[in-house]
């Protein structure tokens, strides 16, 4: 089943790509398993994801302890200071970063442990109140400031577009996200790469990839509902 709908995934995003003219092997799938048990992660990795996401600390360290070792894990909820050192030189990348103390703990941490940590800058596209993220004017300057951090590397933006029926409607989103990209980018600032864009989620990863997605987060459309009991 979970092999079965990775697969419908892919080929959704092979048809997207093939429109908006993506090679496909720059969309990387990760497999969103918040509140999912290891037993439906293995199977998600017996079907070939090497890329998961979870949304809470303890989760996500409680998880790797269980699973291979070639598994990226991605840290995309949001994070808390406290919780930092628990991730810093375990998590592959950290997507929501939204501001300068978020980011200065992680530096301290990896200092500390004599690693470097990789981040994705969380921006609030359509600035919603119930969202995280930094707002898109904001972001720039963001940026420039996390940039002196030595132990932190900015690679690109992260944003979590609003719930819609019609996924259509978060295109001008996505594409706002690859335009702020592309001007942070030209700034050419030190210790920052805008080559990652994490957008799109089970509702409308068709339409972030068209729209420059590096990564898509899909956890509905691979692992069914989420317990939100758990």
């Amino acid at each position: 089943m979970i092999a079965d709908r990775i697969k419908q995934v892919k080929e959704n995003v092979r048809a997207a790509c093939r429109e908006a003219g993506r090679d496909e092997k720059e969309v990387t799938l990760i497999a969103v398993s918040k509140t999912k048990p290891v037993s439906l992660l293995r199977e998600a990795y017996e079907a070939g994801i090497r890329d998961f996401g979870e949304n809470k600390v303890q989760e996500l360290v409680d998880k790797m302890e269980q699973l291979p070792g070639d598994i990226r894990w991605h840290m995309i909820g949001h994070l808390q200071r406290n919780k930092v050192k628990y991730i810093v030189g375990k998590v592959w990348l950290i997507h929501s970063v939204d501001s300068y103390r978020l980011a200065e703990e992680i530096n301290r941490e990896a200092q500390k442990k004599h690693t470097e940590a990789n981040i994705l800058i969380e921006v609030n596209m359509a600035q919603e109140e119930s969202k995280f993220g930094v707002s898109p004017k904001d972001a720039p300057a963001l940026v420039e400031e996390i940039s002196k951090l030595p132990a932190v590397h900015i690679k690109g933006l992260m944003t979590v577009a609003p719930f819609v029926e019609n996924a259509e409607e978060n295109r001008c989103f996505f594409r706002k996200l690859k335009q702020l990209s592309v001007d942070i980018a030209e700034k050419n600032i030190d210790n920052v790469s805008m080559n990652i864009l994490s957008m799109g989620m089970t509702g409308d990863y068709q339409i972030a990839a068209q729209e420059g997605a590096v990564y898509i987060r899909v956890g509905t459309g691979i692992f069914g509902e989420r317990d939100y009991s758990v």
